[in-house]
């Protein structure tokens, strides 16, 4: 969703090609160390992600790259919040009626995710430290199995991003209750953050960053940050991004640098207060 719009706009910017090669698995960590350790010249650049780049420095035990020392940041690209969804059924209609009721069922409420560790089951054990509730964790492999069974009432409500689930509010499947930005979102702008419901200071979202490998030369660096920066901020991009809910961002190289170590440290504290571990 975000590296092939990226893409196509940096081939046209470099007037050369762009390939977008797709490498899964241990929750995108096999796709990064291929990037921490490819050749320093500037065609070797990394899609990295929240999960890449701050979660697994805490959610896996012996991750094979730093996150920080083996990459070189070149500028973040788009953010998007995670949205609390629940089943049409569920008696309540907004965050302050969710945490009532919640509170007169405690851990009887259950709530999906993408998975262990994912920004979904993150920000979800972080919600539930915020108000002093209690829900049961239920995890999938992935947001589409999740959201199918949200959809059909095996599970109460879904902590996931909002661009994997805007499709099911925008057509009632289910309903939204809340995001977690510091802001509203223009495709949602009728949904309230968990901060105006209450929530003061809560704010957690999925995001998206460029990185090169490690010692990549500060001229080579300085040029893709200005072009992937100036792609983040245009409008086609915007438009492209803004359909599904997310917010497209860029900026400069060491913005990135100091937004990553923020971000490690908060999902740090996610990570053991949940004490989720890798599937």
């Amino acid at each position: 969703m975000v590296a092939r719009p990226l893409a196509q706009l940096l081939a046209e910017a470099l007037k050369q090609g762009v390939v977008v090669e797709n490498k899964s698995g241990a929750g995108g960590a096999i796709g990064a160390l291929g990037v921490a350790r490819a050749a320093a010249d500037g065609y070797t650049i990394l899609m990295a992600t929240v999960g890449t780049h701050a979660i697994n420095a805490s959610l896996y035990r012996n991750l094979a790259y730093d996150p920080v020392s083996d990459f070189t940041p070149i500028s973040l690209v788009a953010a998007a919040p995670v949205a609390l969804v629940a089943h049409p059924s569920l008696p309540a209609r907004s965050i302050a009626e969710f945490l009532a009721l919640a509170k007169a069922r405690p851990g009887e409420l259950n709530y999906g995710t993408a998975g262990n560790g994912t920004p979904g089951h993150l920000t979800g054990e972080m919600f539930q430290s915020a108000t002093g509730i209690k829900l049961k964790h239920v995890p999938y492999r992935g947001s589409a199995p999740a959201v199918n069974d949200l959809i059909g009432g095996q599970i109460h409500v879904m902590f996931d991003p909002v661009q994997s689930v805007l499709a099911q509010v925008l057509t009632g499947n289910v309903k939204v209750l809340g995001v977690s930005s510091a802001a509203r979102i223009p495709v949602l702008p009728d949904v309230p953050t968990f901060a105006e419901a209450g929530l003061s200071g809560f704010e957690a979202t999925a995001w998206w960053a460029i990185f090169g490998p490690p010692n990549l030369p500060a001229d080579i660096a300085e040029k893709l940050n200005s072009e992937v920066a100036r792609i983040a901020r245009s409008e086609r991009m915007r438009q492209n991004l803004g359909t599904f809910g997310v917010l497209t961002i860029g900026g400069a190289r060491n913005e990135l640098a100091v937004f990553q170590q923020q971000e490690i440290v908060k999902w740090e504290k996610a990570v053991k207060a949940s004490g989720a571990k890798p599937d």
